[in-house]
């Protein structure tokens, strides 16, 4: 499936947050058309997370962050109303697995949240990282800063996470709006850019490896 009726079709119900964009004329912009046309015309999704020839690895890597970010508010948001204190009393992807949220600022240490709370924190905290210029530059003349690939994977692991609940503990919520498909496809384009450029580690991965074995087979 093509990616070109995700945000349609997602954008119909509740959405969790307005969608980042990227500015008209810059390189970013014309990075995130190329990468659109590729997905929308139904090309192979681990071919077209490649870097395209003589592009820069940071814009490359800073197109997907958003466009993920902003795919991820979507999913989140047509399940939101089933996630709540009651139903999902802590922030976790079966009983394996349970996130800690710590920011360094109003959580210094590792703190059990209830899901909901804990994805919008996430949220605030990526949207933070994003507009954040001395870390995403706006401006081709504005260098990235050295370390924006450890940041970058920061922000993708964390995003991860919110698959990780939404395939462990709503899957079912997204069944019934038809909608597993979409998911699937924007997991395997989330899963196939993060392994391509080494961004988010086996161990963060390992609760959706299973699932990604299945389903990630483009070669």
């Amino acid at each position: 499936m093509a990616l070109n009726g995700f945000f349609e079709f997602f954008q119909k119900g509740k959405t969790f947050r307005p969608k980042k964009k990227f500015a008209h004329g810059t390189i970013r912009y014309s990075l995130h058309k190329q990468a659109c046309a590729s997905l929308n015309s139904g090309i192979n999704l681990r071919g077209a997370v490649k870097l395209p020839p003589g592009e820069n690895m940071n814009d490359w890597i800073a197109v997907h962050v958003v466009d993920f970010f902003n795919r991820i508010n979507l999913i989140y948001g047509t399940i939101s109303e089933y996630c709540c204190e009651s139903t999902c009393p802590t922030m976790s992807g079966g009983p394996r697995f349970e996130y800690l949220w710590a920011d360094g600022d109003r959580f210094k240490k590792p703190t059990a949240l209830p899901a909901s709370q804990y994805i919008a924190l996430l949220m605030d905290w990526v949207e933070g990282q994003i507009n954040n210029q001395a870390l995403f530059p706006c401006s081709s003349n504005q260098p990235f800063p050295k370390n924006f690939s450890a940041h970058c994977s920061k922000i993708l692991a964390r995003l991860h996470r919110v698959f990780v609940h939404v395939y462990i503990h709503h899957f079912q919520n997204v069944v019934t709006i038809a909608a597993e498909a979409h998911v699937n496809t924007c997991y395997k384009h989330f899963y196939y850019f993060v392994t391509e450029f080494d961004l988010v580690s086996s161990k963060e991965l390992e609760p959706l490896a299973e699932m990604a074995q299945r389903i990630c087979k483009d070669t």
